[in-house]
Formats: C-alpha cells, structure tokens, sequence
C-alpha cells in the first residue's frame, strides 16, 4: 500500500475473491481494468455491462476492498459520486490528485 501511495505502484496483482454475486464481481472486475490516472462514468459501466448506472453505484459502495478495486476511479457524470471507502469523498479526492485522474482537482 505505501508504494502505491508513494506513486511507485500502479497495479496491484493479487488474488481477490471479494463477495458479492455475479453483477458485482462484473463491476469490481470492471474496475480493476480501468488504468491508473483514468475514470470512468457510472453510465460507461453500466453500458460496458448492460445495465443502469444505480447497480454500478451500488456495486461500488458494496466494495470491501477500496483502493485494491479502485471505485475511486469511477465518477458520476456531474461530478465526483460518492466514495465508500474511509474518509468518503475527501479520500476520493486525495486518490484521484495522486493518480492525476481528475484534472480539475489539480
């Protein structure tokens, strides 16, 4: 975690097995491919997924591992959405400055 946080890491490769059933694992697998420094909307997921943008924030805010599966990576159309992991979206901020994925937060 600290060489990720220092900008050493940019992918982490672990064996996952979060919970959740089969839509969630599609977004958690989903987000896991999204590269550092880049986003993606509520609405790409759903489309990529076949289905509407509240599961995809569901699915995000159910996400045991933040960081690991990157939720920070998703945004809503408008603005940021929400965070799920500690700290809320004032960690979804510091996270998305780091990876510089979020420009206008710079």
């Amino acid at each position: 975690m600290r060489a990720f946080l220092d900008g050493r890491l940019k992918n982490f490769d672990l064996p996952l097995a979060p919970k959740g059933g089969e839509l969630h694992q599609a977004v958690f697998k989903a987000m896991q491919a999204i590269p550092y420094g880049q986003t993606r909307t509520y609405g790409d997921l759903a489309k990529e997924l076949g289905t509407y943008g509240q599961p995809i924030g569901q699915a995000c805010g159910a996400n045991p591992i933040p960081i690991i599966i990157p939720c920070h990576r998703i945004l809503s159309a408008t603005g940021l959405g929400g965070y799920s992991g500690q700290g809320g979206t004032e960690t979804k901020i510091a996270l998305l400055k780091l990876e510089g994925g979020f420009p206008f937060l710079l």
